[in-house]
């Protein structure tokens, strides 16, 4: 079965550090928590808000073992006034047999408050 998994983290500052670090820590979470190899990955998309654009946060994933494959895009979100700045979120989509309501979606940090609907499955409070 083809699901998706949503994740978002924030970072501190634009720079290429804080970009990099936040992207693996969100990726290897969503990893974990829903138990994939990363053979089960057809893609992932990324996109961040405007005010992101120290570095590309694909980079990040393209350095996690297995992922060397694994087709990632990068994006700009709509820039709605009042959103959450300095926000990396990722579309992963993969091939499991998780149902739905068994996928762990994974929300760092700040973005956590981004869907509280989702904080049954979401461990970092």
């Amino acid at each position: 079965m083809i699901r998706g998994i949503r994740g978002a983290a924030t970072v501190n500052e634009n720079t290429e550090s804080e970009i990099l670090v936040h992207t693996e820590r969100l990726m290897k979470e969503i990893e974990l928590r829903n138990e994939l190899d990363p053979e089960q990955i057809a893609h992932v998309i990324v996109t961040v808000t405007e005010d992101i654009d120290a570095t590309f946060p694909a980079r990040a994933l393209r350095d996690i073992a297995g992922y060397q494959f694994v087709p990632v895009m990068c994006s700009r979100e709509i820039p709605v006034p009042g959103s959450m700045p300095l926000c990396i979120r990722l579309m992963v989509t993969v091939e499991t047999d998780l149902k739905q309501k068994d996928i762990q979606h994974v929300y760092l940090g700040k973005a956590a408050s981004l869907r509280p609907d989702l904080s049954l499955t979401n461990n970092e409070g």
